[in-house]
C-alpha cells in the first residue's frame, strides 16, 4: 500500500464529512421551492439521502438548518465582498458597478437568490429569521455599499450626499432583479426580459453620473 492509499479517507470517512454540505444543499433546493414554513426536515434529508436522525446531528432545528443555508449561500458572498472591495484599486465608480455586477453573478444568477423572495414573503409569520436574516445580510450589504459611497466621497469622486437614502437607490435594482426572476421570470421567459448584467451596468452609470460632484 502507497503513502497516498494510506492517507487517504475511506469512502464512509468521505461520505460523513460532505453529509453537511449535501444537507445544505438539499434544504436550499427544497427552501427555494416550497418556502420555510412548508418545508419539512424529512424531505430534506430525503433528498441528501440520509436519515431525519442524521440531519439532527448536524442542525438541532429546521431554523438553525435554514440559518446554516443563509451563511452558506448569501452570507459568504457578502462578506466576501467586503473584503475584495476594501483592496480595489480602481474608481469608486467602477468599484460600485463591479460590486453591483459581482452581486449578480455570485448570488442573483444562482438559485440561492430565491432565499430573499422566501424573506419578503414569510419574515412576517418568522421574526426571529428575520432578524437574524437582517443582522447577518441586510445590514453587512449596506456596509459595503457604504464603504463604497463614502470612499467616493473621501476621494472627491463623489459630491456630499444622504448616504442611508443613496444605499436604498443602489440595492433597491438588485432586489427588483431577484423579485423579477422568481416571479414572472419563473413563468417562462419573456421577449421583453431584462439582461440583468446591462440593467446593473446602465443603472451603476447612472447612479455614478448623478453622484458625481457639481461643477462650478
Amino acid at each position: 500500500m502507497n503513502a497516498t492509499e494510506t492517507h487517504a479517507p475511506h469512502k464512509r470517512e468521505r461520505r460523513k464529512q460532505d453529509r453537511p454540505g449535501e444537507l445544505l444543499e438539499a434544504a436550499l433546493d427544497l427552501f427555494v421551492e416550497k418556502g420555510f414554513a412548508a418545508t419539512r426536515v424529512e424531505e430534506v434529508a430525503a433528498r441528501a439521502g440520509v436519515s431525519k436522525g442524521t440531519l439532527f446531528l448536524y442542525f438541532p432545528s429546521k431554523e438553525e438548518l435554514f440559518k446554516a443555508v443563509i451563511m452558506e449561500n448569501v452570507a459568504r458572498p457578502v462578506a466576501e465582498g467586503i473584503s475584495e472591495a476594501e483592496s480595489f484599486e480602481g474608481s469608486s465608480g467602477d468599484l460600485l458597478e463591479w460590486m453591483m455586477l459581482e452581486w449578480w453573478r455570485r448570488y442573483g444568477a444562482t438559485k440561492a437568490s430565491g432565499i430573499s423572495k422566501l424573506m419578503m414573503s414569510e419574515a412576517g409569520n418568522f421574526p426571529a429569521l428575520a432578524d437574524f436574516f437582517r443582522n447577518t445580510v441586510i445590514e453587512p450589504s449596506h456596509a459595503l455599499v457604504r464603504f463604497i459611497l463614502q470612499r467616493g466621497i473621501d476621494r472627491g469622486e463623489f459630491r456630499a450626499m444622504d448616504i442611508h437614502a443613496v444605499i436604498h437607490s443602489v440595492i433597491s435594482p438588485l432586489i427588483f432583479l431577484v423579485m423579477e426572476k422568481h416571479a414572472l421570470g419563473a413563468c417562462g421567459q419573456s421577449p421583453h426580459a431584462l439582461v440583468p448584467e446591462t440593467f446593473l451596468s446602465n443603472h451603476a452609470d447612472l447612479l455614478v453620473r448623478g453622484l458625481k460632484p457639481e461643477t462650478p
